[in-house]
Order: C-alpha cells, then sequence, then structure tokens
C-alpha cells in the first residue's frame, strides 16, 4: 500500500509499521501547528477494516469485548478491546454501527487476527464479520477546523452528530485525538485520492505521521503494539475509562479487569518523557528504560514536539517515582509529574 499523500511535493516516506505513508511534508514542527491552529490531513489508511453485519452483531461483540454495545445507537462510535483469558490487552477497535452493520478499523497488521478470532466465535448466531480493508481505508483530520473541511470537501454533516454517512459512501466519526475538533474518516479505498485532494482543496494541509506521532505523545494516546506488549492490561496505559465498561456482563478477561480495579493498582503505568536534547536522535520502540542499573520499562513511541522538543510515551513500573533519574539509549529522561495517563 502507497499513500496518495506520497505523492505530493515535499512528501518524504515513513518508515517501519507505518511505511507506505508519509513521514512529513519538509516542515513536520510546522504540520504540528498547523494541526493546533486549523487543520491537516493524515493518511491513516494503512489500518484494517472491518464490517460485521446480522441482526446479532451488537449483542455478540458485546459479549467478545470490553465495552458495553447492547443498544448502541447508531451512528455513536465508541472505543473496545479484546482480551486474552488473563485480561491482557490483544486488539484495540474503533467501533461505530450505522444501523445495519459494525464498522470496526484497527491497528496496521492486526485484522486477519482479529477476523480470524471472530470466526472461531460465531458459532449459529446471525453474524457475518468480513475484513473490509481492500475496500475502505481511513483518513483523519487533525485541528478545529475538521468539521468545516469535512463538510466543504466530502459533504459530512456540520454541526454533525458523533458519527454519520458520508454522501459518497463511507462515514466520518469524531475521534479521541490529540487535537479537539479531531474527525476520523472511513472513506471508499477506490475514492482515497480525490476525497484526499478535496479535503487539501478545503483548506486542509498535509501532514505526516511525524507530526501525528509528536502530537499523540504529548496527549498521553497510547497505540497497541507501540505503547502496549503481550503482558498489558487496560489499566495501565488508560484505556479503562474508554474502552472499558466496568458494569458490564462477563467476557473474556473480565476477572482480571474487575481485580486490579477493585483490589489495587495495576503494575504499570504510561508516562511522559522528556528526552535529553543534546543527543541528534530519538530512542528506538522498545528502547529499555533504566534506573541505575535496574530495566524499570520501556519506550513507545519517542518524537520531536514543536514546543516540548523531544519526548516518548513510556510504560514503566508502578514503583518508579517521578523524580527518579532515568535513562533510555545512553540518553537522560524524566517523567512528566503533570499529568498522568493511570
Amino acid at each position: 500500500m502507497t499513500s496518495p499523500l506520497l505523492a505530493l511535493p515535499g512528501a518524504v516516506p515513513a518508515e517501519g509499521p507505518d511505511a507506505g505513508l508519509s513521514w512529513h511534508f519538509g516542515d513536520p514542527l510546522g504540520e504540528q501547528r498547523r494541526a493546533e491552529e486549523a487543520v491537516v490531513v493524515t493518511d491513516r489508511s494503512n489500518r484494517g477494516v472491518l464490517r460485521v453485519t446480522g441482526e446479532d452483531r451488537l449483542s455478540w461483540l458485546h459479549s467478545l469485548t470490553t465495552q458495553h454495545l447492547l443498544g448502541l445507537p447508531p451512528w455513536t462510535p465508541t472505543q473496545a478491546l479484546v482480551l486474552d483469558p488473563h485480561g491482557r490487552v490483544e486488539h484495540h477497535l474503533q467501533v461505530v454501527d450505522d444501523g445495519t452493520a459494525v464498522w470496526l478499523d484497527v491497528e496496521p497488521g492486526t485484522a486477519t487476527a482479529l477476523l480470524q478470532f471472530l470466526d472461531r466465535m460465531r458459532f449459529l448466531l446471525r453474524v457475518e464479520p468480513e475484513d473490509v480493508s481492500d475496500q475502505y481505508a481511513a483518513v483523519g483530520l487533525l485541528g478545529p477546523g475538521s468539521p468545516r473541511a469535512a463538510t466543504d470537501a466530502l459533504g459530512a454533516p456540520s454541526p454533525g452528530p458523533a458519527a454519520a454517512a458520508l454522501p459518497g459512501g463511507g462515514l466520518v466519526r469524531t475521534a479521541v485525538g490529540p487535537v479537539a475538533g479531531s474527525l476520523d474518516l472511513l472513506v471508499p479505498r477506490a475514492q482515497l485520492r480525490d476525497a484526499t485532494e478535496a479535503l487539501l482543496a478545503a483548506g486542509a494541509a498535509p501532514a505526516g505521521t511525524w507530526a501525528a506521532d509528536a502530537l499523540r505523545i504529548a496527549a498521553r494516546i497510547p497505540r497497541l503494539g507501540w505503547e502496549t506488549d503481550h503482558k498489558t492490561i487496560p489499566h495501565e496505559v488508560g484505556w479503562l475509562s474508554q474502552a472499558v465498561h466496568l458494569d458490564k456482563g462477563c467476557y473474556r478477561g473480565q476477572e482480571t479487569v474487575a481485580r486490579v480495579h477493585n483490589l489495587g493498582r495495576p503494575p504499570r503505568r504510561l508516562v511522559l518523557l522528556h528526552l535529553d536534547g543534546s543527543e541528534d536522535r530519538l530512542p528506538a520502540h522498545a528502547a529499555p528504560v533504566l534506573a541505575g542499573d535496574r530495566q524499570v520499562g520501556f519506550v513507545g513511541t519517542a518524537g520531536r514536539h514543536h514546543e516540548l522538543g523531544p519526548v516518548a510515551l513510556a510504560l514503566v513500573k508502578r514503583t518508579v517515582g517521578d523524580a527518579e533519574p532515568l535513562v533510555t539509549e545512553d540518553m537522560a529522561a524524566r517523567i512528566d509529574a503533570d499529568v498522568h495517563v493511570s
């Protein structure tokens, strides 16, 4: 998959899990400022998209995930998790029901595993999950000007509901993003280039993964597979308040969720690290975070923020104090004590 935005002037391709998207367009710090002040369009078309149809779709997903989905009103976006039997996070889902189908979009590379799990759990229920990643692509709008840009370019309702159908196909929904007013869109993949060009013509500036990640880091928003590992539980990364319903019925992993919530703090917490700016590099994903000779955590995503400088999200042991000197890849680091994610 290659992003249409890579054809724009100044586009620099990203590497790693977002290869095929644009890293930046020549001014990554300016792209961040534009997102906070106006509106930028970011390509998220490497995300997986699943659609679930059938009369039992909401009750079925309600029984399998951490979220309360029984009676979910159409066009009400929410988040959900799929946990393993020990309460550890396996999948993070963005969810919206359009009245006839539930749309799920997930991290790149996870759609196939999620579909396999859903297929195993169908039994005799009236549900039909399918992977439609080759038919639909995700696009992000960041910034207070997002609703106007979506309306002018794609005919999205404005001021609109939390989510709605797009006239040309697909849907638009409000996003729990790093900037107020942000939107996520799912558009037919065949229309991705035209939709992107229409958003740019409506006043949105292009922004790459550098800007999106830097703003996400500053907002302490975790990403599955980056701020999580094979033993992460929802409480550790702040998903308890957004993707978990604490008063719903049984689901896989519920015992761990309830026990940790009721009896004590989780073993780790997500923190924002300020990094030593004297180094002309950033720590790699999964780089160890050390307190003296002890490894106390790992780096999730690192980036350069237009105001905060070099920063990173890290998952560290709960016992690590805010004032404790830390090091990652020979770079000094300190925890931002002003805001705790969990």
